[in-house]
């Protein structure tokens, strides 16, 4: 019997190790990390070719942007990269923010694709959200600046959050930026929606006046 048979050769072995590795365990958790932040994107960028609807534009590029902000926060972190960063109520009532992360032997399991598409969605996001905010900061658009502002709010606490699970420092200043993401959809959003229905000019009380 031949010792040096194909049956006998470990040596590919190390090579489906390393394929499995770039294989997306997760291709739908994957696929949602992407998709809200994509859509709010490609909406900010197109909807002033299929609708005149300030309001309605508003409103669905906010509503993506907490799904994904939602989605990233709560379930793509803990599958695809092993992180995760929450907040809850002390006995004083005050709010105290956690950031945790695998150990690294089950870290090594994840997949570096899924690691890379992780990452390289929470940074490139931001960005898209940095140029908005002084494209409509140079023309004029201060009603798409507050939508600008609160995009890149939630986009720049993930990804704060995320680093600050990774890097495991203490720092003050991410933790409050981190939480600026919840604070400012409950006390801001809402406002900012009533406040354009209620500053629509009404073109029948112009000739009204004594």
């Amino acid at each position: 019997m031949d010792s040096s048979g194909p049956f006998l050769d470990n040596s590919e072995f190390g090579n489906f190790d390393q394929d499995s590795s770039r294989r997306l365990k997760h291709p739908v958790v994957t696929f949602f990390h992407l998709v809200f932040k994509s859509l709010a994107l490609i909406v900010y960028l197109m909807c002033g070719w299929f609708s005149d609807s300030f309001i309605g534009s508003f409103v669905t590029i906010i509503l993506l942007l907490s799904l994904d902000f939602w989605t990233v926060k709560n379930i793509t972190g803990r599958f695809m990269v092993g992180l995760r960063w929450w907040n809850y109520i002390n006995e004083a009532g005050e709010s105290e923010w956690v950031f945790e992360a695998r150990t690294e032997d089950s870290a090594q399991k994840m997949s570096s694709t899924e690691v890379y598409i992780f990452w390289t969605g929470l940074v490139v996001a931001p960005v898209f959200w940095i140029l908005f905010f002084f494209t409509a900061l140079f023309s004029f658009k201060l009603k798409w600046l507050v939508l600008v502002i609160i995009g890149l709010t939630l986009s720049t606490s993930n990804l704060l959050g995320y680093m600050r699970c990774k890097l495991g420092k203490t720092d003050s200043t991410a933790t409050m930026l981190s939480g600026v993401a919840n604070q400012y959809l409950q006390q801001r959003m809402v406002q900012n929606v009533m406040g354009m229905f209620k500053s629509t000019p009404q073109a029948g009380n112009t000739g009204m006046t004594v």
